[in-house]
């Protein structure tokens, strides 16, 4: 499996602070598609970074191949809704394994 790391831009800077009603509504419908592709392992970490410059949404994606992560990504409601937009790079991601 192969890991991309995931920008998600949304649409200004000050994004987080005053969104409309709908945009909440999608943002919501987000992090439930995130949570989702969490539980199934598919998106290992993600969530909002607070930058000085303006917030932006970071995940960690395992996928068989780029075209599938960015399917993935493709398929986000917010993106389908045209509100955020992202950028995909390949990463390699070391990860702490634990023995349960």
């Amino acid at each position: 499996m192969k890991h991309f790391f995931v920008k998600l831009i949304p649409p200004r800077p000050t994004f987080p602070h005053d969104m409309s009603d709908k945009e909440r509504l999608l943002m919501q419908e987000h992090s439930s598609y995130l949570k989702d592709l969490q539980e199934q392992g598919i998106a290992l970490i993600y969530g909002p970074v607070f930058d000085l410059k303006g917030a932006w949404g970071l995940a960690v994606i395992e996928s068989e191949s780029e075209e599938k992560a960015r399917m993935f990504m493709d398929n986000d409601p917010t993106i389908k809704a045209n509100l955020n937009k992202y950028e995909l790079a390949p990463m390699n991601a070391f990860m702490k394994t634990t023995d349960r």
